[in-house]
């Protein structure tokens, strides 16, 4: 599997995980954290991000999001 494809599955995973945690929909999730930009976080900091568990890493991209105004 390529680099690129194990980052957007990571990122597929994260927003999934995310949208369970706060019981809205993938679609909803996705869309909160690429206007409030974790998305982005998550591809510039993939590489340590990968390695921390899904629970830090959802708390990292609500971390993010509450820094670029996003709540929920």
């Amino acid at each position: 599997m390529t680099e690129l494809r194990k980052e957007i599955n990571y990122v597929v995973a994260c927003v999934s995980d995310f949208a369970h945690k706060y019981n809205i929909s993938q679609k909803e999730a996705f869309e909160f954290l690429y206007e409030y930009k974790a998305i982005q976080f998550l591809k510039e900091n993939y590489d340590i991000e990968h390695t921390l568990s899904m629970d830090e890493a959802i708390s990292d991209l609500m971390m993010i999001c509450e820094k670029n105004g996003g709540v929920l």
